[in-house]
């Protein structure tokens, strides 16, 4: 695993702990209507075509934005954004990976050599592992050496904690600047994290982060298979305007790293100020954006935590 300082090595009790600490929140105001929100809420968006090819052409007039059902005037729109990316790469390395790690890891290492030396210069990778406990391999860095040199360390053991990873990577990313995305790199299915699903989703949302699980599993029939876990993973991808992938090894792996890629860099980004949107008991506010008048399919994160994302980090602040 490397040698790795013992306050990155977050088990499964830390993670409760921040749990606790993250899921405290102030005192609802009483007013009917929620006031304007200085902080800017942001989405990225991706858009695809009725056959699946990515549309990078729009404009700003094109989109319509809603929360909570309240259209939404559009104050930050980038076709094609070039705010740089913070990717917080997940590796499981639960003994259930076994002998494929290794063809994984070799999969992992030619998407970061890419997205290090061919895309923005101020694009940064932080690596993690996660089996029983989650071990922070390297802090967000530039360096494709560096980052290469962990991968090459890592081997199968113990349980799945994939919870307390999404966890904890998010709070890593919460108040980094430019775009976050979190890859993992998994079989499927938590066994030994302290959180549960809905807490490591609102932590996800929180971080305004896009996630993409990449879902490796050798069995091709259900039987032996933790579907419930894959299902899981897809529902997570979904609520934050990502997607899962679940190819074989070798080059369909490849082939998913590839389109990972190409989305980040024909997205959207678009932001609104909040404004006359009716209270809730429920302080999650669902977005929507359409495009009308095209048969096209958006994708973008379902909501944002209304008190909770102020006093946050985002574009243009």
């Amino acid at each position: 695993m490397g040698r790795i300082r013992p306050e990155k090595v977050i088990r499964p009790a830390a993670c409760c702990f921040l749990a606790a600490m993250c899921l405290c929140t102030p005192a609802r105001s009483q007013d009917p209507v929620i006031k304007v929100n200085v902080r800017l809420v942001r989405m990225l968006v991706t858009v695809k075509d009725a056959v699946g090819q990515l549309v990078g052409s729009l404009n700003k007039s094109d989109f319509s934005v809603y929360d909570n059902g309240v259209k939404q005037d559009i104050a930050v729109f980038d076709r094609e954004t070039e705010q740089p990316l913070s990717v917080a790469m997940l590796v499981d390395t639960s003994a259930s990976t076994g002998i494929e790690l290794h063809y994984e890891l070799d999969s992992v290492s030619r998407f970061l050599r890419v997205l290090l030396g061919e895309g923005n210069p101020d694009d940064t990778v932080a690596l993690y592992s996660f089996n029983w406990e989650v071990r922070l391999l390297t802090s967000y860095t530039k360096r494709f050496a560096r980052v290469d040199q962990m991968l090459k360390q890592l081997k199968s053991q113990g349980g799945t904690s994939l919870y307390d990873a999404i966890f904890l990577a998010s709070h890593e990313l919460e108040f980094r600047s430019g775009r976050h995305v979190m890859v993992l790199v998994t079989d499927g299915g938590d066994t030994t994290s302290s959180v549960n699903y809905h807490q490591a989703l609102e932590a996800a949302q929180l971080a305004d982060t896009i996630m993409y699980p990449v879902l490796v599993v050798p069995i091709t029939n259900d039987a032996g298979r933790n579907v419930g876990g894959e299902n899981a993973l897809t529902t997570l991808a979904a609520g934050t305007g990502g997607r899962v992938f679940t190819p074989n090894l070798g080059a369909q792996l490849d082939r998913a790293f590839d389109d990972i890629l190409r989305e980040l860099r024909t997205q959207y980004l678009i932001g609104f100020y909040p404004k006359d949107v009716p209270a809730s008991k429920d302080r999650f506010h669902t977005l929507k954006v359409t495009v009308q008048g095209r048969n096209l399919r958006v994708s973008t994160r379902s909501g944002y935590y209304g008190e909770a994302n102020e006093g946050r980090s985002g574009f243009g602040q």
